[in-house]
């Protein structure tokens, strides 16, 4: 997997084009600092989106019941494999890393069957 610093200037562009890709994926937020150690904020949840706010300095995770806000952020990685972006780490204010980890909803053996079902109808 390749890792990469983002440039902020690059932020909003990338997030922005990001969370059109990422919508329909499933997402994993783990917080780790020096004050707190490593705690898990969502575990595999539907991606709702990303940004970055420029004029509010804040990055916003949205998944399905879980609004994770990262105030201050003054480093941005992403992490590539693959299938694509598979994780963001987000450096704020205080040091702390917010890792964002990505893959895709796992397809149940039924529901493979339901989808081509209703293809086939019309």
């Amino acid at each position: 997997m390749a890792t990469r610093k983002l440039d902020k200037t690059q932020w909003r562009e990338f997030l922005d084009e990001a969370s059109k890709v990422l919508v329909g994926s499933q997402a994993h937020i783990e917080v780790a600092s020096l004050a707190l150690g490593s705690q898990v904020e969502a575990e595999w949840l539907p991606v709702l989106g990303i940004a970055y706010d420029p004029r509010g300095d804040l990055v916003e995770v949205a998944l399905e019941n879980v609004d994770h806000m990262i105030a201050r952020p003054r480093a941005i990685h992403i992490e590539l494999g693959p299938p694509g972006l598979a994780a963001i780490e987000v450096i704020d204010a205080d040091g702390g890393r917010q890792i964002v980890r990505f893959r895709e909803p796992l397809a149940l053996p039924g529901a493979a069957h339901a989808r081509a079902a209703a293809e086939e109808q019309g």
